[in-house]
């Protein structure tokens, strides 16, 4: 199983930075995982931004030499991890901007006659670890899970990934919080997960 992990935090001494390498850790003794490809998106100072003029457009998204490096990882990957905080309820701009950008048309998906378009990227599975200040439960009670349901209604099933997996911690600001126990939680999880 080769693993892409898709790191979305700009400070490397942060709770998200922890997890990564727990997640990294973890794959390297996993002997189910026979690679591991991470990108850092604010490391590579990865361009979030949308553009779309005369010489760029979006039907040609997928073609697009500056996004070639990040289509091949995903092609390449079995399994592709992301990891990031829930700010406002959702996942950081920088990171919409990567999916925005990468599952484009003719890529991840390819439009067809009827209601839903065909996924191209079916048998690939997809883990979510992310991070909040407020409670676990929040964005269940408050938001009505936006955030799961975004990721996974509205962008994984619609380009063909059916297994999606998602780690979300709460107060993780708190002196008193299991941080610990949820980056081993994580950690075991990579150590043992196939397919």
């Amino acid at each position: 199983m080769k693993t892409l992990v898709v790191y979305t935090y700009p400070n490397h001494k942060s709770l998200n930075y922890a997890f990564l390498q727990q997640i990294i850790k973890g794959s390297n003794e996993n002997p189910t995982i026979t690679g591991l490809q991470v990108v850092d998106l604010y490391e590579e100072d990865f361009n979030p931004v949308l553009v779309f003029n005369e010489q760029k457009r979006r039907r040609d998204m997928h073609t697009d030499p500056y996004l070639e490096k990040y289509r091949e990882q995903i092609k390449w990957a079995d399994k592709i991890v992301f990891i990031y905080p829930i700010w406002w309820g959702r996942p950081p701009a920088m990171l919409m901007g990567y999916i925005d950008q990468l599952f484009a048309s003719d890529f991840a998906y390819k439009d067809k006659r009827g209601l839903f378009p065909e996924g191209l990227l079916r048998g690939k599975s997809v883990v979510c670890v992310s991070t909040m200040k407020g409670p676990t439960y929040y964005p269940f009670l408050w938001l009505n899970n936006a955030h799961k349901v975004l990721l996974k209604r509205a962008l994984f099933n619609f380009v063909g990934i059916k297994k999606v997996k998602f780690f979300e911690f709460g107060n993780m600001e708190s002196s008193k919080g299991s941080q610990i126990k949820k980056l081993k939680k994580v950690y075991d999880y990579f150590k043992k997960v196939g397919n």
